[in-house]
Formats: C-alpha cells, structure tokens, sequence
C-alpha cells in the first residue's frame, strides 16, 4: 500500500501517522482505488475490502470511523465498531486507530505523549473551531501537529463570504488570501489558515509539520471532490502500537 507518511520527527511512543493515496484497491470506476469511503456510491463490498486493505497494513483490529459532517465534534475512539457524527476523534488506547476521510479538506494528526488525534478540517470547520475544539485534548505548547494531503494554495478559490468569515474571527488570517482571477473569487491557503489558527490557540510553528501537497493537482496520487464530484475518499489514520 502507498501511504504519504507524517513528517514529523520519529516518536518514542510508536505512534504511526499517513494519509493513504488512490493507489492499489478493489474499488473500480470514478472510484478506482483504494476508496474507503461508503457514502459516496461506491460498492459497500469494495469499501469493506479496502477498509480490511488498511486496517491489514496498520495491523490493527480496531479503528473509528466517522460520520462527517463538517462539524467541530471530537469525540473519543471506542473498539466497538459504531459510526458516531463527529469531524475528529481522539485516543490513549495502543492498537486503535483513529480515522477521517478527505478528498481535498484538510486531514490533520495531533501527537502529544500517547494521546493521539486526527481532525477533519474543510473552510468550515476550520473557521468554525475543530482544530481548537480537539486541542483541548492536548498541551499547545508540547503537541505536534501533521497537516496531510489537502487542496493547494493556487486553485482553492473561495467567495468573498468565506473570506469574510476568517478574517471577522481571526484578522491576521486575511494573509492566507489572495485574489482570483475571477471577480469576487479568492484562492485560500488551507495550510496557512491552518498554520495562522494553531499559532494563535498556543501550538509553536515549529511543531506544525506537512502542508505541501495539492490533492487537485496531484489527481494520479489523490481523489479529488472538486476536481471531480464523484470520486472516493482517502483515509488519514494515527495510531500507537
């Protein structure tokens, strides 16, 4: 299995982090790969398959998986196999993963001891608090923080309302904008929101590592909504062995 691994320094705790990529999987189609996504109509058998694919790879039997709703819920993992509504979750268990799924909204992975976390952060959750909302779980100052595979700077184009929305909430933010060429339109750095955001909660930029991947551009590595509407979905994952 090709995975984009976190690249943050190695942890003396074990703890394993990647984003998975389309690459080798049972899914066919606009799905082709390795789509772990069940809700975006693919086949539920093909979803299983890839879903065991991973868990086989991490070595692992349990995992949370998510119903995501662009929400800033965090909650934490449990082995017993339940969907919950939530766009982060958090554990201190060994073996248990914790799981969100992307196709261009930024997958984030915390670390700090054996607490581990993993958030999913599209523009509204971002302004909205689920990276914040899941810090709590952790020290700012100790905690690191991988930004995986997410849409890049030169082709995340935003209207002016989400803009708006940022820089009401945090002003320095207005830096991660820039114009478009289309009227009204601004093309939004996901990474530096998300750099701008954790700075500012307590997290030192020396501990944020990753953000240099474009799932839009890089479409042979990655799926992409954006790029094309019906597509899968890679998995983030963290975990401690």
């Amino acid at each position: 299995m090709t995975v984009i691994s976190a690249s943050w320094p190695d942890s003396e705790h074990n703890i394993n982090a990647f984003t998975t990529t389309r690459g080798d999987g049972a899914s066919s189609g606009p799905y082709q790969g390795l789509n772990l996504g069940l809700h975006v109509g693919d086949d539920a058998d093909a979803v299983a398959t890839n879903r065991q694919l991973l868990l086989s790879y991490c070595q692992l039997a349990d995992a949370q998986w998510l119903n995501q709703v662009h929400s800033t819920i965090c909650i934490q993992a449990q082995r017993d196999q339940q969907l919950v509504t939530a766009d982060a979750c958090w554990s201190d268990q060994a073996n248990l993963g914790c799981i969100v799924m992307t196709a261009d909204c930024l997958p984030v992975a915390f670390r700090q001891g054996k607490r581990i976390a993993v958030a999913h952060a599209g523009w509204r959750g971002l302004v909205n608090g689920v990276l914040e909302n899941t810090l709590t779980l952790f020290e700012p100052t100790h905690t690191d923080i991988w930004l995986g595979p997410a849409i890049g700077a030169q082709v995340f184009e935003v209207g002016s309302e989400v803009r708006e929305q940022f820089v009401d909430s945090q002003a320095n933010t207005i830096t991660a904008f820039v114009p478009s060429i289309n009227a009204g339109k601004w093309l939004a750095d996901i990474y530096q929101l998300a750099r701008l955001r954790l700075v500012a909660a307590g997290v030192p930029l020396a501990r944020i590592y990753g953000g240099n991947h474009c799932t839009f551009t890089e479409q042979s590595q990655f799926y992409s909504y954006r790029k094309q509407a019906v597509t899968g979905r890679m998995a983030t994952v963290i975990y401690r062995t």
